[in-house]
């Protein structure tokens, strides 16, 4: 909030792009299933933000509660398709959901404006005292508040014994049905919490940023989130939040360095990633900072934490 005073509309980006790949990471981490489609459940939050504070109340807060509820409706309904067949199913059935949604968003114009997008949005004053600024400091210190509830909530889900039934169905979905685990119930549960966040995580951009374009369906999006994820990591609810920072802040640096290329140099790095592998990568950077690797490797810190005092 204080060290870099001019970067807060960039770092209120980072945090809600961190939010939607979080909602990736609970169903994919935990819950193993493949999805291409979030950017599903972020335009409906991101509608239903808009279109809450143009015809009932400028209301943020309000507006974030009826996106949440919005995007798990759709979350729902939809789980039940996405659920069945296998991943190559998954994806195919995630990708055409997004694609009907943003066609729907699309042709109702008198709703959602249609290509020109949703335009006329006001959002009134955080809790009533805060008004949003043109530096995005209210925006940032908004969406990061919201980032770290999610992240609170998120690893209260994740560490009951309904998190631990999901990753016994992601490690072996046949052993934990016959150790009495429902399955499908709960990656029902899980796909609509998933969406939950991804809608908090669209509506959070509509209300920073006072508009909404059919962008939000983009196939990129969704992409974009994954490659975050493959960046940071999946499975420790934190991978989201590290793969964000990292991928808009080389892409904001390449980007003013070479705006023709750096999808090149990001590919190239995550292909980098994939090859080398991303702790060996994370240990060369530390050799060269002067870090030894005991402090780094996890199996030194093991071996540590095992030896008797």
């Amino acid at each position: 909030m204080f060290l870099a005073p001019g970067r807060h509309q960039l770092l209120s980006e980072i945090a809600i792009v961190a939010l939607f790949v979080l909602s990736l990471d609970l169903i994919m981490g935990y819950a193993g299933i493949v999805s291409l489609g979030q950017a599903a459940f972020f335009g409906v939050g991101a509608y239903s933000a808009g279109l809450v504070a143009i015809y009932v109340t400028s209301d943020p807060v309000i507006g974030l509660l009826v996106s949440a509820a919005a995007a798990g409706l759709v979350g729902f309904a939809t789980s039940f398709l996405v659920l069945r067949g296998s991943d190559l199913t998954r994806l195919m059935v995630t990708i055409g959901v997004t694609s009907l949604l943003g066609e729907i968003a699309n042709k109702a114009t008198g709703i959602t404006g249609g290509a020109d997008g949703l335009q006329g949005i006001s959002i009134g004053p955080l809790l009533g005292l805060i008004p949003f600024d043109l530096y995005g400091t209210t925006a940032y210190g908004y969406s990061l508040a919201i980032l770290f509830l999610g992240i609170v909530l998120a690893r209260r889900i994740v560490g009951s014994s309904f998190g631990l039934s999901l990753r016994a169905i992601r490690d072996n979905q046949l052993r934990a049905s016959a150790v009495g685990i429902p399955v499908n119930a709960r990656l029902v549960a899980i796909y609509t919490i998933s969406s939950v966040y991804a809608g908090v995580a669209g509506a959070l951009m509509a209300q920073t940023t006072q508009f909404v374009s059919l962008d939000v369906f983009d196939f990129h999006r969704s992409a974009d989130a994954l490659l975050m994820l493959v960046i940071g990591g999946t499975g420790y609810l934190y991978g989201g939040i590290i793969g964000a920072g990292v991928f808009k802040l080389i892409q904001s640096v390449l980007s003013d360095a070479t705006p023709q290329y750096w999808h090149f140099w990001l590919g190239l790095l995550l292909v980098v990633l994939v090859q080398v592998g991303r702790t060996r990568v994370i240990r060369s950077i530390a050799n060269l900072l002067g870090l030894g690797p005991r402090q780094i490797s996890p199996q030194a810190n093991d071996a540590k934490m095992s030896q008797p005092r």
